[in-house]
C-alpha cells in the first residue's frame, strides 16, 4: 500500500493546548473510522506552524478526503517514492 507525507500549515500549532491537539486527533480518528480500514495514519510531527503527517493510503484523493472530513488542510501531499536511512550506503 502506498505511503504518503501530508504537510499541513496550521499557524501557531506548536503552541496549541492539549486540549486543542487532543480535540483535532479526535477529529482525525473519527474521520479515519469514517473510510474504513484502507487509510492509516502512522505519526506526524509538530513544528511551530506545521503539521507533517505519515499515512498509508490507497491513493492521494482518500488522503485529501480524509483532511477534508477531519477540518485540517492538507497543503502538500506526496507520495513516498523511497525511504532511506543510514544503512542505505551500505553496500547490497
Amino acid at each position: 500500500m502506498p505511503k504518503f507525507v501530508i504537510a499541513r500549515e496550521i499557524p501557531n500549532l506548536g503552541r496549541m493546548s492539549e486540549e486543542e491537539i487532543q480535540s483535532a486527533v479526535r477529529k482525525s480518528i473519527e474521520a479515519l473510522e469514517s473510510l474504513g480500514p484502507k487509510i492509516q495514519w502512522l505519526h506526524s510531527w509538530v513544528t511551530d506552524n506545521k503539521l507533517y503527517c505519515l499515512y498509508i493510503a490507497p491513493n492521494e484523493e482518500m488522503v485529501r478526503e480524509h483532511a477534508r472530513m477531519a477540518n485540517v488542510p492538507a497543503d502538500r501531499v506526496s507520495a513516498v517514492r523511497r525511504m532511506l536511512d543510514p544503512t542505505s550506503a551500505e553496500s547490497r
